[in-house]
């Protein structure tokens, strides 16, 4: 099996997987450049965070860093 065969049978799998790490780093990057409090960093350390650490990035701002709103 070559590797673009071994995509094709992945790939019903991995479309699902990119659409909510993507969906969920723009929604975390929407929600930090809207608002200006944060519980824990800045908004520089969180955008970074957001899009560095792909999936783990946006769930760790809306536990953690988030503010009170």
């Amino acid at each position: 099996m070559n590797g673009l065969e071994q995509l094709k049978e992945y790939l019903p799998f991995l479309i699902p997987i990119l659409i909510i790490q993507y969906g969920l780093m723009i929604a975390a990057l929407v929600h930090i450049l809207r608002h200006k409090k944060y519980r824990i960093g800045n908004r520089v350390v969180w955008i970074i965070i957001s899009v560095v650490v792909n999936t783990i990035g946006p769930i760790l701002y809306f536990t953690i860093g988030k503010g009170e709103e």
